[in-house]
């Protein structure tokens, strides 16, 4: 994926030595799983597909061990996506869709994620990270879970549609985390302690 390297450097910045890899059996071992991916979500299933990526990423995500999902990781996580026919990874129900005609695509740029009023709510890994805070977005389709219970953030553009979603040991995000100044690294460190925790 494009934002391999991005990635690894802002988990590397809170002292995190990451493993990239598309060996399975590097997983058993691991604290934690990212996700990241930019482009095509054909392309990145085939690829999941191709390597035999995809019945360990789901069995790893039943483990109960933090996960991690990065744009393109967040919409691969469901059912489908309406940019191909090949199904997705199927663990959060719903569909990635087209951002609506008439709208700029790919929205690209900084926006604001709002997130669910109430203390309460909050899922851990937004520990911190004040409310409309900006993040940076790079894509043209997102993802629409059916359950809104996961959904812990979310974005105008055009549409209010599902910027963060955490339930659990799952987590993802459509925005770059890493490219979004001291917000991203925040939600890293976040995401960092739920590993360690």
């Amino acid at each position: 994926s494009g934002n391999l390297r991005s990635v690894s450097r802002a988990l590397e910045s809170h002292g995190v030595t990451p493993l990239v890899t598309g060996d399975a059996g590097e997983f058993d071992d691991a604290d934690a799983l990212v996700l990241p991916g930019v482009g095509s979500g054909p392309a990145a299933m085939d690829a999941l597909n191709q390597r035999n990526l995809v019945g360990p990423i789901r069995d790893y995500i039943a483990s109960g061990r933090p996960f991690l999902g990065v744009c393109l990781g967040l919409q691969l996580l469901m059912d489908r996506t309406e940019e191909g026919d090949e199904p997705c990874l199927g663990v959060v129900p719903g569909n990635a869709k087209l951002l609506p005609p008439g709208l700029k695509v790919p929205h690209m740029g900084w926006n604001n994620v709002r997130f669910p009023d109430g203390v309460l709510d909050r899922h851990p890994v937004l520990d911190g990270i004040p409310q409309d805070s900006f993040f940076y977005f790079v894509h043209s389709y997102y993802a629409a879970p059916e359950d809104s219970a996961g959904v812990s953030g979310t974005t105008e553009y055009g549409i209010p549609f599902c910027s963060v979603y955490a339930k659990d040991n799952l987590v993802a995000t459509q925005f770059h985390p890493e490219k979004s100044g001291p917000a991203g690294l925040r939600f890293y460190k976040n995401f960092i302690g739920l590993a360690s925790g």
